[in-house]
């Protein structure tokens, strides 16, 4: 028995099925750890969230912000984005069942010392009270009044945690920080519009895994989400976004020894 981790597919699902053939994944004895972002700008979001869902107990699966979008747009809450690739899906006849299913992921994975996210953890929330915060989102979205949620999710503000936010400000404030963060100060005000490179990083802001005394440093992160940031493996952090979607490859780390298998991507050129 072997557990991979995987990110960010974005549709890219020939790619994902050319890695599970590389690892020789077994969906009898090994598990799929996916970090998010299932789905969106690549070619075939509806042949991935179809092959995932289907795996059932072999895959753990987080929530990421396109897998979000979607469950946003299916609502009527947004509009598609010009680069968007999810029609497929809201058109496909069994939509239903996939939205269903896909809303009652988690937003946050603890097994362990390890702990999957899709974007990251602010500074002053350790592994337990994170765990906690995300299952208030997760109870939102699998609820039947979710569209309640959905039509007050987007929204950079707050940008920062505050233990006496309430409602939809706490609500989005956690998913901001768990499906949209990429750098914040180090008392974990965020930046979302920050996308590009660490040296980059605007001034009095660096990287959300980085910030002195974060709370869940004895933890090990995985997480996906941050392209530009590329394959990072640490002693506390497996960033696993490397760029599939914008041509670069997609990778798997098996977590028992840390060995990383990639793919590369199918010559393609993502618009970002």
């Amino acid at each position: 028995m072997a557990t991979f981790a995987i990110g960010d597919l974005q549709g890219c699902y020939t790619e994902f099925r050319q890695l599970l053939d590389l690892i020789r994944f077994d969906r009898a004895k090994d598990r799929l750890w996916l970090v998010g972002d299932i789905v969106n700008r690549g070619p075939d979001s509806l042949s991935a969230l179809r092959f995932v869902r289907a795996l059932k107990d072999a895959v753990v699966m987080v929530l990421g912000n396109h897998d979000l979008h979607l469950i946003m747009v299916a609502e009527n809450c947004v509009r598609l984005h010009r680069n968007d690739t999810l029609q497929e899906i809201l058109s496909a006849p069994d939509r239903d069942e996939l939205l269903h299913w896909l809303r009652h992921q988690r937003l946050l994975y603890v097994e362990e010392n390890y702990v999957m996210v899709h974007a990251g953890l602010l500074p002053s929330w350790s592994v337990q009270q994170a765990a906690l915060l995300a299952q208030l989102v997760e109870g939102a979205l699998r609820s039947r009044d979710f569209h309640q949620l959905c039509s007050h999710m987007y929204g950079n503000q707050p940008d920062h945690w505050q233990d006496s936010l309430e409602g939809y400000a706490r609500l989005r404030v956690i998913i901001n920080a768990m499906t949209r963060m990429r750098v914040c100060t180090p008392e974990g005000r965020m930046d979302f519009s920050h996308k590009g490179l660490v040296r980059d990083t605007p001034a009095g802001y660096l990287p959300w895994f980085e910030t002195p005394d974060r709370a869940s440093r004895e933890a090990t992160i995985i997480c996906g989400h941050w392209s530009a940031l590329g394959l990072q493996i640490r002693s506390n952090l497996i960033a696993l976004d490397s760029g599939c979607l914008w041509g670069g490859c997609l990778t798997a780390v098996r977590l028992e020894d840390r060995k990383v298998f990639q793919v590369s991507c199918v010559e393609r050129g993502g618009t970002k």
